[in-house]
């Protein structure tokens, strides 16, 4: 498998539903953060608490789509 495959089948497990209003594809929201920040983290390795940690490192999509997921 790709690391990208890899990076977008972890993306959409971890923000499945959380779609922010001006992203329709949560994969795409964090994606180049996932990649500057917490790329080879496997899944159940901590990808949301790392981009959390790093949050005022973040994209504002980003941001929007973990704020989007804490509400649901």
């Amino acid at each position: 498998m790709s690391k990208f495959n890899f990076a977008a089948i972890v993306l959409l497990a971890a923000f499945s539903g959380a779609a922010p209003a001006q992203s329709a594809d949560p994969r795409g929201a964090c994606k180049a953060d996932y990649d500057k920040f917490c790329a080879g983290l496997a899944p159940g390795g901590g990808i949301v608490a790392c981009l959390n940690a790093k949050r005022d490192q973040l994209s504002a999509t980003c941001r929007t789509a973990l704020d989007s997921r804490k509400k649901k």
